[in-house]
């Protein structure tokens, strides 16, 4: 049984949370004045895989914002970062360069279709799913079925630096091919990226115990790549089904051997980065991530932690996620000036609470991590 002590009552704060942030353009990633008063495609959707699962509450603002998106997607295909006036330095209230904001954005077509039993948005975006397909289609550069990217070119849009093949954008890649229909597309997916292909392209460490974050070309053995851990991107290779049985295990080992999941669930990256170590670019010194389990360099990221409680789910794993969701609920009830914040991040040593309030993908992906732990089953994927 759930710990109704703490779970629950974090359920129905999640969504007390996640209500703050609908504004009459459409879902902002914070909710409140001083957090991030914009649309983005990767809160939006992931905020909504809870969100969806709450009768109708969420049926509107997710609409709304999926038509945000959709309306400023340009003739190339892919579909914007942002819509808002949050990044006005950019001359722009739309902003580009990821590729995970349109690979969530074909996700949350079909996580509102599914959710609300109502094809008509679906029907109305034909077009526009057409063109981002097309536009996925020619991030394949080197024409091996798997996209690639640009440095800083996903959620971790400052820290750390990969690039080309990455693991988190093969997972939700993966994702979006299943939930097309495209199954043949997927099983090549996934059949190269676990080494059963081209044996450079290759993304599974077996002597490490995880997806590597980023691989690249091979020079005459020498191949460039990363080699830390990156949560989200083994995460969802475990929700979405992109990580077979063994490589699941591997990876929730891993993470149980080094505490990535403490104090609370789950630090961005492990170990953390260090100044002067071979992956440390310049730029870092000038953001939030330069110091060691600070923001994106190991700090704790709830929405993460609300995937790794889905992760144990998946793995048949329901007593450690039944407990791993009640540390999430601390987690999110810990607050800077009051009880049940939903930050964004926390220190990755001592679990203070960081940056925006009210975080929509902290809220939201905590009912989903709720309702995967209550229904023993992942949802949606």
């Amino acid at each position: 049984m759930l710990n109704k002590k703490i779970s629950e009552v974090a359920y129905h704060q999640a969504i007390n949370a996640l209500k703050h942030c609908i504004n009459k353009k459409g879902l902002y990633a914070s909710g409140t004045k001083d957090g991030y008063l914009a649309t983005w495609s990767r809160d939006l959707n992931i905020a909504m895989l809870g969100g969806s699962l709450v009768g109708k509450d969420f049926k509107e603002v997710f609409k709304k914002s999926l038509e945000l998106l959709a309306v400023n997607q340009p003739d190339s295909g892919q579909i914007p970062n942002c819509v808002g006036d949050f990044n006005t330095d950019r001359n722009s209230t739309v902003t580009f360069t990821t590729i995970d904001s349109s690979l969530w954005f074909i996700i949350g077509e079909y996580i509102y279709k599914q959710a609300y039993k109502d094809a008509s948005l679906f029907k109305k975006h034909q077009k526009n799913l057409e063109k981002v397909w097309f536009w996925l289609t020619c991030q394949d550069t080197g024409e091996d079925h798997l996209p690639e990217q640009h440095p800083t070119s996903d959620w971790q849009d400052a820290f750390p630096h990969k690039y080309g093949h990455c693991i988190a954008t093969q997972a939700l890649y993966y994702a979006a091919l299943k939930l097309a229909g495209k199954k043949n597309e997927a099983a090549m997916v996934k059949k190269i990226v676990n080494g059963q292909g081209r044996k450079d392209l290759k993304m599974f460490a077996d002597r490490r115990g995880y997806y590597l974050p980023y691989v690249w070309k091979n020079h005459d053995g020498d191949r460039e790549e990363g080699s830390w851990f990156d949560s989200q991107g083994n995460i969802l290779a475990i929700i979405t089904g992109l990580a077979d049985q063994y490589q699941t295990q591997r990876i929730l080992n891993y993470i149980n051997k080094n505490k990535i999941n403490k104090p609370y669930p789950v630090k961005a990256i492990y170990p953390a980065l260090k100044k002067g170590g071979k992956d440390w670019f310049s730029y870092f010194d000038k953001c939030a991530a330069k110091d060691p389990y600070q923001y994106l360099n190991g700090g704790i990221w709830p929405y993460l932690g609300a995937f790794y409680v889905a992760s144990l789910v998946k793995a048949g794993k329901l007593v450690s996620a039944q407990k791993e969701l009640e540390n999430l609920a601390r987690a999110n009830k810990i607050g800077r000036e009051r009880e049940w914040e939903f930050n964004e991040w926390l220190d990755g040593i001592k679990g203070q609470p960081k940056g925006a309030v009210y975080q929509a993908w902290s809220a939201g992906a905590y009912i989903f991590a709720h309702e995967c732990v209550r229904l023993k089953k992942v949802i949606y994927f």
